[in-house]
């Protein structure tokens, strides 16, 4: 089948990407720039403009789904995360909408409409929930800028459920990577023997490895009867101290080194949201359609992706 993907040079997209082309699916990657990237077999790069189903829409027609990833980086392209200036912040949420206007124009013009889409979103939505309180898909959107940013990019493509077409709207946590993402800057510290929690280590940390990500997105997409919003995490989320003292046990170094919220803030500016907010999201849904996670504890995870 063919399978359209925005955000697939992305590190989610590319882990998709492959997977579905690996079993023999017609994969095409919109791209800004094509030419700059070099595709596996069985993907395809076509060239987009990011806001506008100009060049690539016929595409959509026929197609059996498209997953829509794509978004400007919230903690920006470096190692290290980029201050939100205003106008990082305009063109992160921008950038979004202006996707999901895309899609949803593709959707709109094809004669044979996909038969799903995949949306992204994130567990932001739901805000900085600083209590033990489980969250799960039911629960209400919060307050904030990536909780806004959230908010706007899922309503981006809403309106294609009025054009018959069957959306499942994938509200991931942190998703563990060594290839980029959170997880190198979280153990960046840990190597030179100076990890520890970040700001108070109480909040509680979402996350879920590459691997089921990807094969979360898959059953989203041959899964005919799901629909609507998916908490993309593990079962079983910790608070970020004892996410630290994982980290600890799995690369033998200590985990004591606070990181006061203070520092983290003087250093980071706003964007210090990104690991000092929390909330203890579960995949109540996923799980409850009978999706099983080959990666449920963190230490299992993270064995696999540090050692």
């Amino acid at each position: 089948m063919r399978i359209i993907i925005t955000g697939g040079t992305g590190l989610i997209g590319s882990a998709l990407a492959k997977n579905l082309a690996a079993d023999g699916h017609e994969v095409i990657v919109l791209s800004r720039n094509p030419a700059r990237h070099t595709f596996p077999a069985g993907i395809r790069g076509e060239k987009w403009d990011s806001k506008t189903a100009v060049g690539w829409g016929h595409l959509a027609d026929g197609a059996e789904a498209i997953v829509n990833l794509a978004g400007a980086p919230i903690a920006g392209t470096g190692l290290l995360p980029s201050r939100w200036t205003e106008e990082r912040k305009h063109r992160i949420r921008q950038s979004r909408i202006d996707a999901g206007t895309a899609v949803t124009e593709a959707i709109a013009a094809a004669s044979k409409k996909p038969k799903v889409l995949i949306q992204s979103s994130g567990a932001d939505y739901y805000g900085d929930v600083q209590s033990d309180q489980i969250i799960t898909e039911a629960a209400p959107n919060g307050s904030g800028f990536l909780a806004d940013v959230t908010v706007a990019w899922e309503a981006s493509t809403a309106a294609v459920e009025a054009m018959g077409v069957r959306r499942a709207i994938i509200r991931s946590g942190m998703v563990l990577s060594l290839e980029s993402g959170a997880l190198p800057i979280t153990v960046l510290p840990f190597k030179f023997f100076a990890g520890g929690p970040l700001g108070s280590g109480q909040q509680w940390w979402p996350w879920i490895h590459l691997e089921d990500e990807v094969r979360a997105i898959r059953f989203l997409i041959e899964n005919e009867t799901a629909v609507g919003p998916y908490n993309l995490c593990a079962p079983n989320p910790l608070k970020n101290k004892e996410f630290a003292k994982v980290i600890g046990r799995v690369m033998n170094r200590p985990a004591i080194m606070p990181a006061p919220t203070f520092a983290l803030k003087l250093a980071l500016g706003e964007i210090a949201a990104i690991v000092l907010d929390g909330r203890r999201a579960i995949p109540e849904k996923l799980q409850a359609d009978g999706f099983t996670f080959n990666y449920p504890e963190a230490e299992a995870a993270l064995k696999d992706l540090l050692n």
